[in-house]
């Protein structure tokens, strides 16, 4: 036998996952449009003008002008109308009034101020006139930081605080003794929770295996007689052809 010769250390191998060339495709079911005909052309393929060598059917002389049958004003000409006056019973509209733009005398930038020219101090002697009342702005004294003392510090960790007045009596369990919580309000935390836990222990005895519930096989489910992978076997010879498994089948009749 003649040993087949590969490029570089390229080998036949297992495909690591599927590829498209393991599922079966309908292969040239689907037939394309063509490249001839006029009606049913292949959109991708340019399409060249038919001609037919028959007469036009009668039903074409029914689309037909309205012709000179309607009335057309004497006053009106290949060129518009002919420029004949109007005379009329109404009254004249008055005229619409023109946008009145701005013209260059409008303005006076010589008045526009220090907004849009630079000018030199100027100082006064007279007192602050009432318009600068309003210009409102928070002073030193508007400012206030956060306390440092008491139980309400907000930048820091506060102190405990105590107070000397005596605590009443008016809607405190000491008005009400049944306002007080017994022992079964609160709930037993188990010691491991705060604590080291240590092991447990217990004194009852183990019935059956640890294991899982998952099926195994057996040593009937293998067949090791079947397995070529891991030794070597004769080779193999067969009367037919070797076909592909990626060649298409032969559709003679596309319509099935």
């Amino acid at each position: 036998m003649a040993t087949a010769s590969y490029v570089g250390d390229w080998r036949p191998h297992r495909p690591r996952g599927p590829i498209g060339a393991h599922f079966k495709s309908p292969g040239p079911k689907y037939m394309l449009p063509g490249s001839t005909g006029f009606r049913i052309h292949d959109a991708r393929k340019y399409r060249n003008p038919a001609f037919s060598f028959g007469t036009r059917h009668a039903t074409f002389t029914n689309d037909c002008s309205p012709g000179p049958g309607y009335l057309v004003p004497a006053n009106i000409t290949n060129k518009g109308t002919d420029g004949t006056p109007k005379y009329s019973l109404y009254g004249r509209h008055k005229g619409i009034a023109p946008f009145k733009n701005p013209g260059p005398g409008t303005y006076s930038p010589e008045k526009s101020g220090r907004s849009a020219q630079y000018s030199a101090p100027s100082y006064s002697l007279s007192g602050r006139t009432k318009g600068h009342k309003s210009d409102i702005s928070p002073g030193p004294a508007a400012y206030k930081l956060f306390p440092m003392m008491g139980s309400r510090i907000v930048s820091g960790s506060s102190a405990p605080s105590y107070s000397m007045t005596g605590r009443a009596t008016v809607g405190s369990f000491h008005e009400d003794l049944r306002k007080t919580p017994g022992p079964g309000t609160y709930r037993v935390i188990a010691p491991w929770v705060y604590k080291n836990r240590g092991p447990l222990y217990s004194m009852t005895g183990r019935n059956m295996l640890p294991s899982d519930a998952t099926r195994k096989p057996g040593p009937g489910a293998h067949s090791p007689e079947k397995v070529y992978v891991t030794r070597r076997h004769a080779p193999k010879y067969s009367f037919g052809i070797p076909h592909s498994e990626y060649i298409a089948p032969l559709i003679v009749d596309p319509g099935h």
